[in-house]
């Protein structure tokens, strides 16, 4: 049984204004009593869920953020505080990142095109303890896994910015240079990008990025 709204506290974490609005209209005209927050950038929610007082009942979490994705978001939540209930709030209708959130913790997953009614019927049933998934979302998991081919892993921006420099032909030192950050920082870049596609040098990530379309 779902909690009395005077006692929800519901975090969206979305770094679009416009997307942030629409969920607040839609939140406190349908359970006016519950607490709204919202965080732009995956650290500054973390950071709220370190304090004591800070509890927070439902998050909704955009998959792609400024710093950070979804998937490692909703594991370092799910770690840091067991009882939140996350919700993953994308435009990504990806079936592995879809279960990879779902591995991750995620109570379920929706994409952003849902209608008002759909979106508090899938906070209403995560609330109640319950998988939510908007229509759209069941319909691609309910399709056999499609195991060989390879997933687009989920990256941060800075990521793909990196990802196209690097695909572009620039050094670590130039990207450096260009981005004004240090060439170590760009060489941890470069390992993490590697480390997600699962590959051991750069023109296999650039090939591989290529055929996933992200360059």
């Amino acid at each position: 049984m779902s909690q009395p709204d005077n006692t929800l506290h519901i975090a969206m974490v979305e770094d679009h204004p416009v997307v942030i609005e629409g969920l607040r209209r839609i939140l406190a005209q349908e359970m006016p009593h519950a607490t709204l927050l919202e965080f732009h950038t995956g650290d500054a929610f973390l950071q709220h869920l370190r304090g004591a007082q800070h509890v927070v009942t439902l998050a909704l979490l955009d998959i792609t953020l400024p710093d950070t994705n979804g998937v490692e978001l909703c594991q370092k939540v799910k770690s840091q505080s067991p009882d939140t209930c996350v919700l993953g709030f994308s435009n990504h209708n990806d079936r592995a990142l879809i279960m990879q959130m779902l591995s991750s913790g995620a109570s379920g997953y929706l994409l952003k095109n849902v209608s008002a009614r759909e979106l508090m019927q899938c906070v209403r049933e995560a609330l109640s303890g319950q998988m939510a998934f908007s229509d759209e979302i069941k319909k691609i998991i309910a399709k056999p896994s499609a195991a060989q081919v390879k997933a687009v892993p989920p990256l941060t921006k800075r990521e793909k910015q990196i990802l196209r420099l690097i695909a572009d032909g620039k050094t670590s030192a130039d990207i450096a240079a260009e981005l004004l950050v240090s060439p170590f920082t760009i060489e941890t870049h470069r390992r993490n990008l590697m480390q997600k596609f699962d590959v051991n040098n750069a023109a296999a990530l650039i090939r591989l990025a290529a055929q996933l379309q992200l360059i």
